[in-house]
C-alpha cells in the first residue's frame, strides 16, 4: 500500500467521464424501474405464510426447488427457529389452505420418513402489504432529508448538501435498478423486502459516513491552505483520505463477500445489495459527490459575484 503515501490523483479531472458513467447507469436505472416494474418480495406484494414443523434437520434449498413448479413461482423459505422448522412464504394463487394441501403433498413426497405438521398459517393482505411498502419509501426519503439537513449544518454550505444527497440517490437508485434487472435471470431471489430495505438504509449509511471524511478534510484543509483554489482544495482532501477509503472499503468487501458466499440462500440477496453499495459508495464518495460540490460551488460564486 506504499502508493498510497503520498497520492496525486487527479480526481476532478475525470468528473466529466464519471458524470457520463453515472448517468448512463441512473438513467437505464430508472427506465427499467418504470417499464419492468420493481420485483417486490411477499412483504410488500402480499401473500401466505406457513410454518413447518418437521421431526428431522431438512434442506430449505431442496424444498425450495421442489415447490417452485407446483407453486407457480419460487416461494421464499427460511429456517424458523431451528433446522427442522422452516417459514414459507408464497404468492401462489388458490386460497391458503389449498397452497397448504400442495406444499403438504410436496414436502411429505420429499420426505416420507420425516413426519411433518403445520404450526401456524397467515394471510399477508394486500392493504397490509401497500402500507409496509409506503413505510420502506418514507424510511429512505426520511434518511435523505435528515442526512440533507445534518450535512447543511455541519459543513456550512448547501452545495455541499447537494453534492451528499445525489451521491445517496445515485447508489441507491443504481442498486434498485441492478436487483430489477436481474429478477427474472438471478440464480437467486432479488426480490425487494424487508431485508434489502435494511440493506439500502445501510448502504445509504455505509455511503454517507465515506462521504463525511471526505468533506471534514476539505473543511480542515479551506482553513489550512486558504490562498488555494477550491478544485485543488477538493482533489488534495481526496487524496488525503484515499488510503482510509481504499481500506475501508476493501476490507468491508471482503466480510460481505463471505456474507454472500457463505451465508445460505436466505442471505444472499441481502449480501448482494451491500456488496453493490460499498461500491457505489467507494465510486461516488471520489468522483460524484466532490465533483459536484466543485461544480455547485462555482455556479454558486459566479451568481454571488453577478
Amino acid at each position: 500500500m506504499r502508493w498510497f503515501e503520498t497520492p496525486s490523483f487527479d480526481f476532478i479531472k475525470y468528473h466529466n467521464i464519471a458524470y457520463f458513467i453515472s448517468g448512463a447507469l441512473v438513467i437505464g436505472s430508472i427506465v427499467a424501474i418504470l417499464t419492468m416494474g420493481l420485483n417486490y418480495g411477499i412483504d410488500f406484494r402480499g401473500g401466505k405464510e406457513f410454518v413447518f414443523q418437521f421431526e428431522s434437520p431438512v434442506s430449505v434449498t431442496d424444498i425450495r426447488n421442489e415447490l417452485t413448479e407446483p407453486l407457480g413461482s419460487t416461494p421464499e423459505i427460511k429456517l424458523f427457529g431451528s433446522e427442522s422448522e422452516i417459514l414459507i412464504r408464497t404468492d401462489a394463487e388458490g386460497d391458503i389452505t389449498e397452497v397448504s394441501d400442495i406444499i403438504m403433498s410436496t414436502v411429505t413426497a420429499m420426505y416420507p420418513d420425516n413426519p411433518v405438521s403445520i404450526q401456524k398459517t397467515d394471510l399477508v393482505g394486500p392493504r397490509f402489504a401497500d402500507d409496509l411498502r409506503r413505510g420502506a419509501i418514507n424510511s429512505i426519503f426520511f434518511a435523505l432529508a435528515v442526512v440533507f439537513i445534518y450535512i447543511f449544518i455541519r459543513f456550512k454550505g448547501w452545495y455541499f448538501s447537494a453534492g451528499a444527497i445525489a451521491a445517496l440517490a445515485h447508489d441507491v437508485l443504481i442498486v434498485l435498478g441492478i436487483f430489477t434487472v436481474m429478477g427474472e435471470i438471478a440464480p437467486f431471489n432479488v426480490s425487494i423486502d424487508q431485508a434489502i430495505i435494511a440493506a439500502f438504509l445501510t448502504i445509504v449509511g455505509y455511503s454517507l459516513n465515506d462521504t463525511v471524511v471526505v468533506f471534514d478534510r476539505i473543511r480542515e484543509n479551506s482553513i489550512v491552505y486558504k490562498t488555494m483554489e477550491f478544485k485543488e482544495m477538493i482533489n488534495k482532501s481526496l487524496n488525503d483520505t484515499l488510503s482510509r477509503t481504499v481500506i475501508t472499503s476493501v476490507t468491508t468487501l471482503f466480510v460481505v463477500l463471505v456474507l454472500f458466499i457463505f451465508g445460505g440462500e436466505v442471505l444472499k440477496g441481502f449480501a448482494f445489495a451491500l456488496v453493490l453499495g460499498i461500491i457505489l459508495g467507494t465510486y461516488s464518495s471520489l468522483f460524484v459527490a466532490s465533483s459536484l460540490v466543485v461544480e455547485l460551488q462555482k455556479r454558486a460564486m459566479n451568481k454571488a459575484k453577478s
